[in-house]
């Protein structure tokens, strides 16, 4: 069955960096017969922070939530192409899409944390999943807040709602939700566009962090939050993948005319 090689691959954990952690080859997205992603190929390299820019539009977001099948279920949309984690294409029909879910999380743009507790917020899909022992329960909480910078602000208020936290603590406390699934690839929708500056910073610090744990692939319209925390970037422009390289040379010495008009300011 592809759902038991798929949990049978996640063991395998390979300490290799450049390793690539996850792949498409010609991936097409189409929402009725509007063609949004033309055929693009890229791979993402394991433990790296991968961002997808581009001017809106342009694909990347369609592009990411395609990488863990969040266009499902949505009427008149196909994904076609192949989508490989593990060695396995996981864009075909026989995958236990649940079970992939927890391996590729997903954070939105804006913060959407539960109506519940902080503490029940990272729960909540690990009781789901199977995990009631309250000592593994409370190790796993520690553990996920500290990895996104939440814990020293938020231990002794637990049990009190997560509503009542700040724009930026709330989209850290999706991030901690995210990763107590223990995921093997983080997925970033502008997770900062919606924060002010010292919570983007903060929320930037936390990312930098997470890579020695978690592949990263972020989409951001800053391309300044591209040049700071990315290894690599790919620039979108109408569906396709116009350019990807090592960020530096994306920011400096980019080879598509293109490209260089985007990051410059000079775009259209």
């Amino acid at each position: 069955m592809a759902e038991e090689r798929l949990t049978k691959n996640i063991q395998k954990l390979d300490e290799n960096k450049h390793e690539i952690a996850l792949s498409t080859k010609d991936l097409h997205v189409s929402y009725g017969d509007h063609e949004a992603i033309h055929g693009v190929d890229l791979q993402f390299e394991r433990y790296k922070i991968t961002a997808l820019i581009g001017a809106s539009g342009s694909g990347k977001s369609t592009y990411l939530r395609a990488l863990n099948r969040m266009h499902d279920n949505i009427a008149n949309t196909s994904v076609t192409g192949e989508i490989y984690y593990r060695g396995l294409d996981i864009n075909r029909d026989n995958i236990d899409v649940y079970e992939m879910h927890k391996h590729i999380g997903m954070v939105f743009q804006r913060p959407n944390p539960f109506s519940k507790s902080i503490y029940d917020n990272i729960t909540f899909a690990l009781k789901r999943h199977g995990i009631r022992n309250k000592k593994q329960l409370d190790e796993i909480v520690e553990t996920s807040l500290k990895q996104a910078a939440l814990w020293d602000q938020v231990k002794d208020d637990l049990h009190k709602s997560a509503l009542a936290l700040s724009g930026g603590q709330q989209q850290r406390l999706c991030i901690a939700r995210a990763i107590a699934m223990k995921p093997d690839i983080l997925l970033l929708d502008e997770p900062a566009s919606a924060l002010d500056p010292i919570s983007a910073s903060k929320v930037e610090e936390t990312l930098m962090e997470l890579k020695k744990h978690y592949t990263i692939v972020i989409v951001t319209h800053n391309m300044q939050q591209a040049a700071r925390i990315s290894d690599r970037t790919a620039f979108f422009h109408l569906g396709d993948a116009i350019e990807y390289d090592e960020t530096r040379k994306i920011f400096t010495r980019p080879k598509v005319k293109l490209t260089e008009d985007y990051v410059s300011g000079h775009f259209g």
